[in-house]
């Protein structure tokens, strides 16, 4: 069991849990994943690790309400206990595998989508605890649904607030906020993070390749073992066949074929739909099996 250290409710659907995990705490690094279960007979649940301590040995997600299991995982509250919490999975964001006076001469600038934010923090405070700078762009339909903003500015250089409805911020999309940055206010930027909604990271990949900034997104598919066995998570990145969970979560956003993904996601969804992708994609279907990539 898993003792739940604190229970936070960032947004009406949007919680945040110090979970107790020591192993986890002990190994992980941003951009990688757990994969959680609140009750021993709960569905498996992946959440990215938006904070972790190794002193204290607790690890802290993020999750937001899409669905009967993660409705039932914010019904735990403090002092309670989750069943299982698997990981570190995945892995670890490129960031961590640089050089870092590499990252230093580098103008980095983060993209967060609604609950994206919170995949998105640990990487910057990463950077800022090896003394590097980078700017973080937040965007979310109305102010209601921004998180994680004070927290972000204790680490970013500048964060940038963006709402749809113009409550908070500027007006708009995070794209339109990215060019405004690029081509109106002299920023230079050369390496984008991108994590949000699939939709997001695609037009934030059109936006970026336009001004050719390199960018990685953290995909988000469906995903049930965290193995690459299952085959839910598969996606087309440059043509190759990756699995999310094992290849990733991180990859070049500009190679990612999010049509296919979005499309996949959807039906992937009905067991009809799940038979059907493992007729089409053969030995493909399945991950861990020498065809994804995840044993190089």
């Amino acid at each position: 069991m898993y003792p739940i250290l604190s229970a936070e409710k960032l947004t009406d659907n949007i919680f945040s849990f110090k979970v107790k995990a020591e192993r986890v705490a002990s190994s992980c690094l941003p951009g990688q994943f757990v994969i959680v279960r609140s009750h021993s007979d709960a569905e498996r649940i992946p959440l990215t690790i938006c904070d972790y301590s190794r002193e204290d040995g607790t690890i802290t997600l993020v999750f937001q309400i899409i669905g009967a299991g993660t409705l039932r995982l914010a019904k735990l509250t403090t002092g309670d206990s989750m069943h299982d919490v698997v990981g570190p999975l995945g892995c670890a964001s490129d960031l961590c595998s640089l050089p870092i006076d590499e990252l230093k001469a580098k103008n980095i600038v983060f993209v967060a989508g609604g609950v994206g934010t919170a995949p998105v923090f640990p990487q910057v405070k990463w950077l800022k605890e090896n003394s590097i700078d980078c700017d973080v762009i937040i965007g979310a339909k109305t102010k209601d649904l921004i998180i994680l903003e004070e927290d972000m500015k204790c680490y970013a250089k500048n964060v940038y607030i963006t709402t749809d409805d113009g409550s908070k911020g500027r007006k708009g999309l995070v794209t339109k906020t990215l060019e405004d940055l690029v081509n109106n206010e002299g920023k230079k930027y050369d390496h984008c993070v991108a994590i949000g909604p699939m939709i997001m990271m695609k037009f934030a990949c059109l936006t970026t390749k336009a001004l050719s900034i390199p960018t990685v997104v953290s995909l988000n598919p469906i995903m049930v073992d965290g193995t690459g066995m299952c085959g839910a998570c598969r996606v087309s990145v440059g043509g190759k066949i990756k699995f999310a969970c094992v290849d990733g979560p991180e990859f070049d956003g500009h190679l990612v074929d999010f049509d296919e993904a979005m499309k996949r996601q959807n039906i992937y969804k009905t067991e009809e739909g799940r038979a059907y992708l493992k007729e089409k994609e053969g030995d493909t279907h399945h991950g861990g099996c020498g065809f994804c990539g995840g044993e190089e």
